[in-house]
């Protein structure tokens, strides 16, 4: 079987696994997945944790009580999650049973952006799932300054995790790995379900009540990326011109959201507006264009 670069298809697999009452060993599934024991090992002891799962004599398996139990809305729910579903073109029982079947998975390769690793972690990250579930504030230091905040989300953008709170009544988005001295309060808030949509409908996870239109045109070598996915969140293609090129429109809140971009398909994309971010992206590379000049 190939490489599974998915850990969503991984998981779904193994939960079906389970599901069946299969038994096997960590040896086994490294080989079969084509991993390394240790990837086998973070997924049965941190990932599927909150299973029931036992072993005896290296063999892993699920307690008989609980065959049959594992859903496929269960596998499902997981590939919603970790948003596996919208890279087919169709997630429905039939083809998601179809994918699960060990001849037709072989047909697959699936390369995604690299996870950050935050095993060393595990237990902040259960605290924060555990205090959102059950609508609990935490303290935690963050940027050098302790913060009492209402946790919302856990959400992973690009293979990082960030956590989006309340913060004094504003949405904001912490990088989970840069938070510490995490602290459960004894003390609960009310869910704002008119924010909670908001966190979710929103194409980013930077919110602010500021943000600010921007103007880029994106020359034809360029255009193929932006017409095939969205590159940037709130991205919309406000004119595609005879030679191929674009003219796309989209929202900022912090500028490097932007600049990164810019800065990484140099030359073939333009800020049109603001013109001050054009100015600033071409000041940055004048000033390290001099530094290289002067070494």
């Amino acid at each position: 079987m190939k490489k599974h670069d998915t850990i969503a298809t991984r998981l779904s697999l193994i939960l079906t696994k389970f599901n069946n009452g299969e038994k096997f060993t960590v040896d086994e599934l490294a080989k079969e997945f084509n991993v390394t024991k240790r990837t086998i090992q973070r997924d049965i002891n941190e990932r599927l944790s909150n299973i029931p799962i036992q072993k005896e004599k290296g063999l892993y398996f699920l307690e008989s009580h609980h065959l049959g139990k594992v859903s496929f809305d269960d596998i499902h729910n997981l590939a919603s999650l970790s948003g596996i579903d919208k890279m087919f073109p169709s997630f429905g029982k039939d083809f998601s049973s179809h994918l699960l079947e060990k001849n037709v998975t072989q047909a697959y390769l699936i390369k995604t952006h690299n996870f950050e690793n935050i095993s060393h972690k595990l237990g902040e990250f259960k605290i924060i799932e555990k205090a959102i579930l059950d609508s609990t504030m935490l303290e935690l230091l963050y940027a050098n300054k302790k913060r009492k905040v209402e946790p919302y989300k856990l959400a992973n953008v690009k293979g990082i995790w960030y956590v989006v709170a309340l913060q004094d009544g504003v949405v904001k988005t912490f990088t989970f790995t840069k938070l510490s001295q995490l602290k459960v309060l004894n003390k609960n808030f009310m869910l704002n379900i008119d924010i909670l949509q908001t966190i979710e409908d929103d194409e980013s996870i930077w919110f602010s009540n500021a943000k600010t239109e921007v103007i880029l045109k994106v020359d034809t070598f360029a255009s193929q990326f932006f017409k095939r996915r969205k590159v940037m969140a709130y991205q919309k293609i406000l004119e595609e011109y005879d030679n191929g090129s674009l003219l796309i429109s989209t929202q900022m809140t912090f500028e490097d959201e932007v600049l990164q971009l810019v800065r990484s398909m140099i030359p073939h994309i333009t800020i049109i507006s603001p013109i001050a971010l054009q100015e600033k992206l071409e000041s940055t590379l004048q000033s390290y264009l001099s530094k290289k000049t002067t070494k």
